[in-house]
């Protein structure tokens, strides 16, 4: 008699990548040292580190909410999408070096453009987790729908390609175009909330 396969709940996949992105943020506050003096001036050389801490924070806070969102509509899980997943993963777990680099090297260009490519990267990782759980949940599933040709998520590509680009030319180009899809995604995607709410 054959064995009948249980769908893969989701809920071990959030738990385990809450615990990851909560470490992520946790090493990343770390780098921010206790400033030398108890003068208002000793706070100075930390701006350009807590600068980068902040857009740190809220790019992995986005991913965090975004990805909570995306489970919540997701109805199981395959093994595409657990190695999809931990790809995602592995880049967001490399913010806090290059968070760090750039803080302490603020306007140079290889820690400017490799802050950049993690950043890219980190969202190839997610575009490419969406169309994974949207390949196993079928092109006509609610999730298919509401997610459509996800402008916003290429616009991000493309910017923080061109943030890469620039870091070579003008960093401060590079952190104006961060700054931007930063900015884009401070309100979370509310596409999924569509699903979430019927």
């Amino acid at each position: 008699m054959p064995i009948q396969k249980e769908p893969l709940d989701t809920s071990r996949l959030e738990a385990f990548s809450d615990g990851v992105m909560a470490i992520i943020i946790t090493i990343t506050v770390f780098e921010i040292k206790v400033p030398q003096g108890d003068a208002l001036s000793a706070l100075a050389p930390l701006l350009p580190i807590f600068l980068t801490y902040v857009l740190s924070f809220q790019v992995i806070g986005t991913y965090w909410n975004n990805h909570h969102h995306l489970f919540r509509a997701t109805r199981e899980v395959s093994t595409g999408i657990m190695w999809a997943n931990l790809h995602l993963l592995f880049w967001l777990s490399l913010i806090p070096l290059t968070s760090s680099w750039l803080g302490e090297n603020h306007g140079g260009a290889l820690p400017t453009a490799l802050y950049s490519f993690i950043l890219f990267m980190c969202a190839v990782a997610y575009y490419v987790l969406q169309n994974t759980i949207i390949a196993h949940e079928g092109d006509n599933s609610a999730l298919a729908k509401v997610i459509g040709d996800d402008r916003k998520g290429r616009l991000s590509l493309v910017f923080y390609a061109l943030a890469i680009a620039f870091a070579f030319y003008n960093p401060i180009i590079s952190d104006v175009l961060l700054f931007f899809v930063a900015l884009m995604w401070f309100v979370p995607d509310r596409r999924i909330q569509k699903i979430l709410g019927r």
